[in-house]
């Protein structure tokens, strides 16, 4: 999957996969993390979730990366800010209030830029990416965050064989495989629900498992 399928999708306002609400899951279970709401926190391929705004209302300094120029900028138009942009590395950085977003590739991120940061949400990141995508990803991820960040991550699982992703199927057992050497890795929640994209539908899929895991990096 290249980074134009990407930039295709926000173009014709293909974004199915962003919600127009916060995450329940995340308001559920960011407690978890046990962060105090002065820590900064940071999420990858962040699009222009809202759940960025929900993090900075908890008092976080909240950190984004997305690919798509047109995906930061309605970000900050739908919470009335206008945003500072700087060049910053291989990025344009816009900082508003309590949000910065580097409008680049997450694989040109590098340590400095993530300093301070203690908690990661991850809704849609790991499951936008193709198999052989994910381990990079994470990898990368792993990297660049400092010692002993948590992470709440979110993933689906569903039958792949009907329909292909985004958002892909991951199961658990991927998900140990990734994280599981250099990370504690807990399944804190799993839910089943009927309430799948139309598209997913249309192909036969009935069900899909939402899954929640707490990361935390260890090394």
């Amino acid at each position: 999957m290249k980074p134009k399928f990407w930039l295709e999708r926000w173009q014709r306002n293909q974004i199915g996969f962003h919600q127009t609400q916060h995450n329940p899951m995340l308001l559920d279970y960011w407690p978890r993390l046990g962060l105090d709401p002065a820590e900064s926190v940071f999420v990858p391929l962040c699009g222009k979730s809202l759940d960025m705004q929900w993090l900075a209302a908890q008092g976080h300094d909240v950190v984004g990366v997305e690919l798509a120029q047109i995906a930061v900028e309605n970000y900050f138009a739908q919470i009335n800010e206008i945003p500072v942009n700087a060049s910053v590395d291989r990025f344009t950085a816009y900082r508003g209030s309590s949000t910065t977003v580097y409008q680049g590739d997450f694989f040109d991120l590098t340590a400095p830029l993530l300093e301070g940061v203690r908690g990661v949400f991850d809704r849609g990141a790991l499951v936008a990416l193709p198999p052989d995508m994910r381990f990079r990803y994470v990898d990368h991820l792993l990297r660049i965050v400092p010692e002993e960040c948590r992470i709440l991550l979110l993933a689906v699982e569903y039958d792949q064989n009907l329909v292909a992703g985004p958002p892909h199927a991951v199961f658990d057992d991927e998900i140990s495989e990734h994280y599981g050497l250099r990370c504690q890795v807990e399944q804190i929640d799993s839910i089943v629900t009927q309430n799948v994209p139309p598209h997913f539908e249309a192909q036969g899929v009935r069900q899909i498992v939402e899954s929640v895991y707490l990361i935390d990096k260890n090394e």
